[in-house]
């Protein structure tokens, strides 16, 4: 029992169910942004109040393709603002965090044979010849 207590209380279990319940509640707005700001304005440029009336018929089959375009609405808009709001800018972030240390110089050349040795060589492997500590 510890264990699973110790499991349901860990952080990145915690991280996600409130990201999770955050992403619900998100879904939610966008639905009814989609559904009383962009769909009522698409409509007036169209001539349609709602796209959920949208529809046809087919051999006695009903297509209410209306409410797909919803949908699509919707997930456009979601996807939009989830990549300017916080995929392009988590970006930027690593992008400015992820700086390369300066990579220090591991082999150097031999200055009689001109072969690549390592810095701390003393000796060259190729001509045996002594060559100073730094690589040169």
């Amino acid at each position: 029992m510890k264990d699973f207590k110790e499991f349901l209380l860990r952080g990145n279990l915690v991280d996600v169910a409130v990201a999770f319940v955050i992403g619900i509640v998100f879904a939610g707005v966008v639905e009814a942004l989609v559904r009383d700001f962009i769909t009522p304005l698409i409509g007036a440029i169209f001539g349609k109040q709602s796209f959920f009336e949208l529809s046809f018929t087919l051999n006695h089959s009903h297509f209410a393709y209306g409410d797909f375009l919803s949908a699509l609405i919707t997930f456009v808009v979601v996807a939009a603002i989830l990549f300017f709001l916080v995929v392009r800018p988590a970006n930027a972030l690593m992008a400015r965090l992820r700086t390369e240390p300066p990579v220090a110089e591991t082999v150097g050349q031999c200055p009689h044979c001109l072969s690549e040795i390592p810095v701390a060589a003393t000796v060259c492997a190729f001509c045996t010849r002594d060559v100073a500590v730094s690589g040169v």
